[in-house]
């Protein structure tokens, strides 16, 4: 049986200039002491200057770049131990600064963009009849071949014409949350949705309370499996 396919007039394309505000260790230990030591010795008209100017260009791609440098900076606080300043003591102006300097943006999609995948989105709502919404998936390579999934949302129409909205501008990495609590009899219905029936699933909840932790759940996994 023949199938005539019809090729669609849509292209996706990276775009390089969404990116990423990630940690950046330039070196070994000694240089990023180096770094502090410089942040620290400014008078506070520098730093003031020089942190409103790296927030004025920052901003603009990022959607709360204070946070991330605050967390950056959190990230290299060992580093003080050695030349004996308390952080505590610093303002938060030159903290953010140190944190800045500890920053680097990464363009996720700069060296590919391929591998798509469509299904269907789960809000149907406000659609016209033979409309259908639909999400897209790919997989994004940046500098260094780090691959991420990015995703885009879209609407095939009754005439099978696919309409995307244009990615947003700012992008954030995922926040980990380590101890989230899941409830178990949403976590069994998704499992159900999934179509995992084996036996030992049930045998894992059955060790679970009515909520649970990842941790928890890994305990019961490797208490059912011995």
């Amino acid at each position: 049986m023949s199938i005539t396919v019809k090729r669609n007039s849509n292209h996706f394309r990276p775009d390089f200039t969404r990116v990423i505000a990630r940690f950046f260790m330039p070196g070994q230990l000694d240089r990023a002491e180096s770094i502090i030591r410089k942040v620290i010795n400014l008078p506070d008209e520098s730093v003031l200057l020089t942190l409103n100017q790296v927030l004025r260009n920052f901003s603009k791609r990022h959607r709360n770049i204070s946070k991330t440098f605050e967390k950056h900076f959190n990230k290299i606080k060992y580093a003080f131990d050695k030349i004996n300043i308390t952080p505590k003591s610093l303002s938060p102006e030159r903290k953010l600064l140190i944190g800045s300097y500890f920053t680097m943006e990464y363009s996720i999609e700069s060296a590919a963009f391929f591998n798509p995948s469509i299904v269907e989105h789960p809000d149907q709502s406000g659609l016209e009849e033979g409309q259908k919404r639909v999400i897209a998936s790919f997989r994004a390579t940046g500098e260094g071949h780090i691959s991420s999934i990015v995703f885009r949302c879209g609407i095939i129409d009754k005439n099978n014409k696919l309409n995307f909205e244009a990615p947003g501008k700012l992008v954030d990495l995922p926040e980990v949350v380590k101890r989230h609590v899941y409830n178990k009899k949403s976590f069994i219905k998704k499992l159900e949705e999934m179509n995992i029936k084996k036996d030992i699933v049930g045998i894992v909840m059955d060790k679970l309370g009515d909520t649970f932790i990842y941790g928890e759940l890994q305990a019961s996994i490797e208490k059912t499996i011995k």
